[in-house]
């Protein structure tokens, strides 16, 4: 168990499917391959400069994903949502974000990368008709 709450590269992996992005897309916004990123998701350990871009992208700080864990947002979901009554203590959880507004913050966040992407992509079928 010790393994996946140490490996920052699987956090970054769920952090950045719960934002909806492929890892083409958080590669092309960090300007490196695919394979970087997949190769960075399979990793223990990220340097700390690589993880301060990485978050930035995510939207997220460094910290969040060094204490991300799929626990703690379910957790957090349950128990603190609009309108709950359960209102028991958190001892022992502390939240570096509310999920629910950064999964909203994120897909707005993400609908404009893939609007660039696409006005990026038409950029190029353009230069490719002028060409011809």
């Amino acid at each position: 168990m010790a393994e996946t709450t140490l490996h920052i590269g699987r956090k970054i992996s769920r952090i950045r499917e719960l934002r909806g992005l492929k890892q083409e897309a958080l590669a092309a916004e960090l300007g490196i391959s695919q394979q970087a990123i997949s190769k960075i998701e399979q990793s223990a350990e990220v340097e700390d400069s690589a993880l301060e871009k990485i978050a930035k992208v995510l939207g997220v700080s460094a910290e969040a994903i060094k204490n991300y864990s799929d626990e703690a947002v379910i957790y957090n979901i349950q128990n603190n949502y609009e309108g709950s009554n359960n209102h028991g203590a958190n001892i022992g959880h502390q939240f570096n974000f509310n999920p629910i507004e950064k999964l909203v913050e994120l897909f707005e966040e993400n609908k404009k990368l893939y609007e660039r992407l696409l006005a990026s992509e038409r950029e190029k079928i353009e230069l490719l008709k002028k060409d011809n």
